[in-house]
């Protein structure tokens, strides 16, 4: 008979050694690889905690959850206590502004997400084998971490659809949104991607990134070694500046980037555009094995389409050249749609804690449900792709 599975929560990532928190986040690192999900493993979350970007005075407040059987790890999640709902793009703000308006107590809850990252990925991170009691546990785990605490709800944000169904099937609310993804359908090359586009959209990309390349500078690419301490100070006034425009106040800090330069600029590719020996714009992607993420952009000059070609045409062109399967540009933004990146569902899981609370919430998630899958059907034919294949 199977020994118990026991959960325990944690206070910080540091208290978990990283080889075993990174033995069920990738073991597929075992082949000497890269994770498929870089920002589930160990370097990353600690580089949150220990920048300050999370902690005490954040409103993410690590409590991330092992659970083992027979004294070995088979599954661990990041879970935060959540103090407002800033940094985690599945919205929540109106059901915190009813459960308030009723007489409740929304904040503090309980996020099991990765911080600051609209990036879909495995939540429930499991040995291979271990996944359905891996992730029974955890949700288990979590919900009485909830109720321990009255707490109003637990989320689980931007998990795969495989999560998503088991989730759903254990009794959690199922929510469907949507990102915009560029997939990689074999392409040797920028143009041949292009191929597959109608006349119209191809010539204006064409126009477009000739319009970006002539700004009078040159665009770098840069990763591992070839990223400097240096190009940090640059990146952050760039962080900086769109911080402040989208949000008022960046989610990392200053040390965040010094952090992921010490032990994740293998995982990350840099790309910035410099004019008169200066970088005036730039764009920070994660490298995954198949995946390409943009995370960050920002600028301290403005020129005509740089935005689009440093964020989306560049990490084309070194996705085709890695042979990567996908770039994930992040949250929003149906500008992305004419340039290739089609509209994909996007998952997340939901519990809460007040029955005719959580019932109202399951009304309005199917109603949602419906129109985000009619929506993307509309946006997928107003796609730049031709209607049939080529003809040789």
């Amino acid at each position: 008979m199977p020994a118990e599975v026991e959960v325990t929560v944690h206070s910080s990532l540091a208290e978990i050694p990283a080889r075993d928190w990174d033995s069920v986040a990738c073991p597929e690192t075992a082949d000497g690889g890269r994770p498929v999900d870089p920002f589930t493993t160990h370097r990353f979350l600690v580089a949150l905690e220990r920048s300050g970007s999370t902690g005490t005075g954040t409103g993410w407040q690590p409590c991330p959850l092992v659970a083992r059987q027979g004294g070995r790890i088979i599954a661990a999640a990041p879970l935060y206590a959540k103090s407002h709902s800033q940094g985690e793009y599945i919205f929540d703000h109106t059901w915190a502004d009813a459960w308030q308006r009723a007489g409740g107590k929304y904040y503090p809850k309980l996020q099991l997400a990765v911080p600051f990252t609209p990036a879909t990925g495995r939540r429930f991170l499991t040995l291979p084998g271990f996944e359905a009691e891996g992730m029974a546990a955890l949700i288990g785990g979590a919900i009485r971490l909830a109720e321990a605490n009255r707490l109003s709800s637990l989320h689980v944000t931007f998990c795969t659809e495989a999560e998503a169904d088991r989730g759903a099937d254990l009794g959690l609310l199922r929510r469907t949104t949507q990102q915009f993804h560029w997939e990689n359908a074999g392409y040797a090359c920028y143009d041949d991607f292009l191929g597959r586009l109608s006349s119209r959209k191809r010539k204006a990309l064409r126009k477009e990134r000739g319009i970006a390349q002539g700004f009078g500078g040159t665009i770098r690419v840069l990763t591992g070694d070839a990223i400097e301490p240096q190009h940090w100070d640059h990146f952050w006034a760039f962080y900086q500046d769109t911080g402040a425009r989208k949000w008022g106040t960046p989610y990392l800090t200053r040390r965040a980037f010094d952090e992921f330069h010490a032990t994740m600029r293998e995982d990350i590719l840099l790309i910035l555009a410099e004019r008169n020996g200066r970088p005036v714009a730039g764009a920070l992607n994660v490298i995954g094995r198949d995946t390409l993420y943009g995370r960050y952009w920002g600028c301290t000059e403005d020129h005509p389409f740089l935005h689009f070609e440093l964020c989306y045409h560049q990490a084309i062109d070194w996705a085709i050249a890695q042979g990567l399967k996908r770039v994930e540009a992040g949250a929003q933004g149906e500008h992305k749609l004419a340039r290739g990146y089609l509209p994909v569902p996007v998952h997340s899981l939901h519990w809460i804690g007040d029955p005719g609370f959580s019932d109202a919430v399951a009304r309005y998630l199917a109603a949602e449900r419906a129109a985000v899958d009619d929506g993307i059907g509309v946006l997928t034919a107003f796609g730049p792709f031709r209607r049939s294949e080529p003809t040789e």
